[in-house]
């Protein structure tokens, strides 16, 4: 599968276009009541996605379970997702993986939420590589001492994960940008749960916490056909080579980076995000 360059940036043939990337950047009006989930691929979107799909509905997995999680919350990137938002009543919830130059220039006059999450990126190196396997969207990711230089030096899909994530986080102290991580999902669930009921402004009793935590597990999630991708015709996704639901863990990446890789990707990062203050990111962590 080839790639199209957009302003200097890679971005995957399947389902969008230069033409596409320009309308959402200039002309896309985001709402002040859009909800829109923006992340770097392969760092926790759809499980966010889960979670605030259950939350909207009060915990009643009905909604989650009868309609696929592109039209629940479409991609504004994808052509085909983004007649979907086009068409959606309000409050719209929205996804993006666009890094912040390609966002619609639209989000800075508004009040639409952002929500931003964010993965360690190893954790995200060898969740992306093992989905570029099967994803057909996406080039085929070699080896993983190939990948790991592609993936360091930007050379993938919505380009380098230290620009994306650089770029949003220059938004962190606006009152409509909201960052949580994968790992505090994973660590606190019901205190994240909590606080994403009070973006989103909804009052959760704790049963319905309760059946938020439940629905959104990665066991359920798996099980569920508008979640788990399986619905993707075979046309995008090699469902012989690989399930979209893989692990659902932090840590994966010690299984698979060597020490030498560990230590070249610690020099990267420290390199490349100097001066930008991700406390739970520190390279200890990573």
């Amino acid at each position: 599968m080839t790639y199209f360059t957009y302003k200097g940036i890679l971005f995957p043939t399947v389902g969008s276009s230069v033409e596409t990337l320009n309308y959402v950047e200039n002309e896309f009006q985001l709402l002040d009541d859009d909800i829109v989930t923006v992340t770097y691929p392969k760092s926790g979107t759809n499980w966010m996605l889960e979670i605030l799909g259950l939350i909207q509905h009060s915990g009643d997995p009905s909604w989650i379970s009868s309609i696929p999680v592109w039209d629940r919350s479409p991609w504004i990137e994808m052509s085909d997702c983004l007649d979907t938002a086009l068409k959606y009543p309000p409050p719209r919830f929205l996804t993006s993986h666009l890094p912040i130059q390609h966002f619609p220039k639209s989000f800075h006059h508004s009040k639409a939420k952002v929500i931003y999450v964010l993965r360690n990126p190893k954790d995200v190196l060898v969740s992306n590589y093992h989905f570029s396997k099967s994803f057909k969207g996406f080039q085929d990711p070699g080896t993983m001492e190939e990948f790991l230089e592609k993936f360091l030096t930007g050379n993938v899909a919505f380009g380098s994960w230290f620009d994306h994530v650089r770029g949003w986080m220059e938004l962190k102290d606006r009152p409509n940008f909201f960052l949580v991580t994968y790992e505090e999902l994973q660590q606190n669930p019901q205190d994240s749960v909590k606080r994403l009921c009070h973006i989103l402004g909804k009052d959760l009793n704790s049963q319905q916490i309760d059946s938020v935590l439940e629905n959104a597990s990665f066991q359920k999630m798996k099980e569920n056909s508008m979640s788990n991708f399986s619905l993707l015709s075979q046309e995008f996704f090699d469902h012989k080579k690989g399930k979209f639901m893989r692990k659902g863990i932090s840590g994966d990446w010690k299984n698979h980076l060597t020490v030498a890789q560990n230590e070249y990707f610690d020099r990267v990062y420290q390199e490349k995000m100097q001066g930008v203050n991700i406390t739970s990111y520190g390279t200890e962590e990573c």
